[in-house]
């Protein structure tokens, strides 16, 4: 019986890695005005997709972790519309401090995210870390 319930769960952990939305890990934004980025970490978070700000570098690549905007939320409500499409999210620029309608774009390894106010738009292409 011990046996049997240590297979279930551990079938369950691995349908939850199975399940696990291919946007999903570590992505470095482009470079600021400053010539540093970001390292943002994607997860799923209830039905959605969030983004929160793990690490910061300036342009030599050396970490900053007195980066005032370390563990603040970039994304949220992102949803997935198939096909390496995601929309209907919000996107905040801490450079700006302004939050955006935002969509995003998957392939391979380069996400393109876009934010919008009315017919403002900007965007990035960010690439996969891990």
């Amino acid at each position: 019986m011990r046996k049997l319930g240590m297979m279930i769960g551990a079938l369950c952990l691995s349908a939850g890695a199975a399940f696990a939305d291919p946007v999903e890990g570590t992505w470095k934004t482009e470079p600021g005005d400053t010539g540093g980025y970001l390292h943002v970490n994607v997860y799923g978070c209830g039905e959605a997709i969030c983004g929160v700000i793990r690490n910061a570098y300036d342009k030599s690549g050396a970490a900053q972790p007195d980066y005032e905007h370390l563990n603040k939320r970039m994304l949220w409500d992102m949803q997935a519309e198939g096909g390496g499409q995601y929309g209907d999210g919000k996107i905040w620029a801490p450079d700006r401090g302004k939050t955006y309608n935002s969509k995003m774009s998957l392939n391979g390894n380069t996400l393109t995210v876009e934010g919008c106010v009315a017919v403002f738009c900007r965007g990035q292409t960010w690439t996969r870390v891990q």
